[in-house]
């Protein structure tokens, strides 16, 4: 938090453009003469309002702590009144959730909606630091709001999601309620939501049944594996939603083929090694994938701007010869119009010289 506090009223302070030019480009030439880091993961923890979400993160922490890894806890829960873990970051700290309450005359789920778009307008002051700490970190834990959409639907998600990601491996870990989960049209829906998540994200989401000390996962496990398995425990669901689920799960086949599913229980910590091996491995897959589609999405953008200036160009030449008097053909081609500019040019050019004949006369 201090890190934190100290960066924010540093970022105030106005620095020469010259100076700061310079320095990142001797930070960019010490950085290509190293050897490549391996770079920290990023690891967002999203789940449904009490699916111990922040209990998961307090084992983490413990679990991390205990084994001497180094990592790093950012909290983006404006309303949490304590949090059993010591976040190194957290939103509290920056944003007053009752005053932005009181302020813009909003309920809590608005007030905690505006309070993290306020924080994530500043959330480039946190890259910064947490790149800084990069060579020492192995892992950065984000802990969300309870209410799922404020982080999954909203641009402060967004915003930070694909800041994280454009800084070093970041994946989406899906927290399910297991014993709630234990219902078929339940356990579709929070199917469902993970789809949409991991669609609307395009990061590695990551599927963790937690709560297994009070009912094991195996049940989900054989509906993801096996269709049949599922469609039976939906003959019980007499009802419109029964027959929905049953036809929705033909389409989230594929959905699980490459879904990462990891069962831990956050009160004794069962299942966090698999947890973490999973997290490595979908680090592993960012690093594959993500790097290749960013390359695609910036020779993407060089392209659409490489077009832009080719476009602002043709106006500018055009602008110039309507300037100078001559006929502008939209469709016509570059010869006919620098021959329109310079017919245009020759006109007036011997109206100045008939104008200074008649000067001297």
């Amino acid at each position: 938090r201090a890190d934190f506090a100290t960066l924010m009223a540093s970022a105030a302070v106005p620095v020469n453009r010259a100076e700061s030019k310079a320095q990142s480009s001797a930070e960019s030439t010490l950085q290509s003469s190293e050897p490549t880091r391996r770079r920290p993961c990023a690891c967002i923890v999203l789940g449904m309002a009490g699916s111990g979400k922040t209990t998961l993160m307090q084992r983490l922490n413990a679990y991390l702590h205990e084994r001497q890894t180094p990592y790093y806890l950012v909290n983006l829960d404006p309303a949490v009144l304590d949090t059993p873990f010591g976040a190194n970051i957290d939103i509290r700290d920056t944003v007053n959730y009752r005053e932005v309450m009181r302020q813009y005359s909003l309920g809590p789920n608005g007030g905690i909606l505006t309070a993290l778009n306020l924080f994530a307008t500043r959330f480039g002051e946190v890259t910064k630091l947490i790149e800084s700490r990069a060579s020492n970190l192995r892992y950065v834990l984000l802990d969300t709001p309870g209410q799922i959409e404020i982080f999954t639907w909203s641009a402060s998600g967004t915003i930070i999601s694909e800041s994280l990601a454009s800084i070093m491996p970041t994946a989406i870990v899906y927290v399910v309620d297991t014993p709630r989960s234990a219902n078929a049209v339940t356990f579709m829906s929070n199917m469902l939501y993970a789809c949409s998540i991991l669609y609307k994200s395009k990061l590695p989401l990551i599927l963790v049944f937690n709560k297994t000390d009070v009912c094991p996962h195996d049940f989900a496990v054989e509906w993801m594996t096996n269709l049949e398995a599922f469609q039976a425990a939906l003959q019980a669901e007499k009802s419109y939603m029964g027959s929905l689920a049953t036809s929705m799960a033909l389409m989230l086949e594929e959905f699980y083929a490459n879904l990462t599913v990891a069962g831990v229980s956050a009160l004794t910590g069962d299942g966090l090694s698999h947890f973490f091996e999973a997290l490595d491995a979908a680090a592993g897959e960012f690093e594959r994938t993500e790097a290749v589609e960013k390359q695609r999405q910036c020779k993407q953008q060089a392209e659409v701007e490489a077009q832009r200036q080719a476009s602002a160009s043709e106006r500018f030449k055009a602008d110039r010869f309507e300037d100078a008097g001559a006929k502008v053909v939209l469709d016509g081609s570059q010869d006919e119009r620098q021959d329109g500019a310079a017919q245009a040019l020759s006109s007036n050019l011997g109206i100045l010289g008939e104008d200074e004949d008649e000067d001297e006369d």
